[in-house]
């Protein structure tokens, strides 16, 4: 019964950057997103036989309590209106997809006020069966576990990077459940995390193979512990309001309030006139048809 879970908003992004916007509906709207959402999540299920899947949703992409914590969060993507940067022949696009996976009976979760990260931290947390997650965020390496592995998307869905916590030490350097507090040393570009000044990539990997998360880092650094790189723990001293609050902002949180939700891969259509419509009208028909080859030779 194993559970895969989707990062919606990481493959609907790729998947329009992947395929030109001239792939156009009938009537000329831009279906990019959506056929290269399908296509991928239909290679997803072909490949990797789940029998349970979610399609995980961003309710909000930039949560307050992460920007009360690192105000830099994401702010390099806030677009004038305050609102996320969002292409203008995408954003229509997700209402139509979703209403797709509605149709299929395919399981949609999000919860207000916070990000698909957490969706899918508390959704595999709460499992007992393995789990996949795929995702395009280095953050979610964290719940690599002996039951949950990662599909990481850097490289695209054909060069999938299989991350269990074997694969996350032989990369990093570090346990699995320690990359948030590698994440917060060595800083992040891509979610607005500043860093240590003058802790790199090597150095955060020492401190956190060496002494922990983050709270224990710290409390070596105030002690003089004498396992620390030259010059490490000054830097790491420098930083400790910042050290203080940035690990919670970066890990996923498991006690996120979700709706129940039926999670099984339907073997047949919810509504297949509502699937035939949006297909047809979308011009996306063959890849409907693909979704569900895929979803049936799972679930056989």
């Amino acid at each position: 019964m194993a559970l895969m879970l989707i990062d919606a908003a990481n493959l609907y992004f790729r998947a329009f950057y992947a395929i030109p916007d001239s792939v156009t509906a009938p009537d000329g709207r831009p279906v990019n997103a959506i056929r290269g959402f399908l296509d991928m999540s239909a290679s997803l299920i072909d490949r990797r036989r789940p029998s349970r899947w979610v399609a995980c949703l961003d309710l909000d992409w930039r949560p307050a309590f992460r920007v009360e914590l690192v105000p830099t969060y994401k702010a390099h993507r806030v677009a004038k209106d305050g609102s996320e940067e969002i292409p203008d022949r995408l954003s229509p696009q997700v209402p139509l997809l979703l209403a797709i996976l509605t149709a299929f009976g395919l399981a949609c979760s999000g919860a207000e006020g916070f990000e698909a990260d957490d969706v899918m931290a508390t959704l595999a947390h709460r499992d007992h069966e393995p789990v996949e997650i795929v995702s395009g965020d280095r953050d979610m390496l964290a719940m690599a576990s002996d039951r949950i592995t990662v599909l990481y998307t850097g490289k695209g869905i054909a060069k999938l990077e299989e991350m269990g916590p074997a694969q996350v030490q032989a990369k990093y350097g570090i346990p699995a459940g320690n990359y948030a507090d590698f994440a917060v040393l060595r800083g992040d570009p891509s979610d607005g995390l500043p860093g240590v000044a003058g802790i790199g990539e090597k150095t955060a990997a020492a401190l956190v193979s060496r002494f922990g998360r983050i709270e224990d880092i710290l409390a070596a650094a105030a002690d003089g512990d004498a396992g620390f790189p030259a010059g490490a723990a000054g830097k790491v001293r420098a930083a400790r309001e910042y050290l203080a609050v940035a690990p919670a902002a970066v890990r996923g949180r498991l006690d996120v309030p979700l709706d129940e939700i039926d999670d099984s891969l339907p073997e047949t259509p919810r509504d297949p006139d509502r699937l035939a419509e949006l297909g047809e009208s979308l011009g996306v028909t063959s890849s409907v048809q693909r979704m569900q080859k895929a979803i049936s030779k799972a679930l056989a």
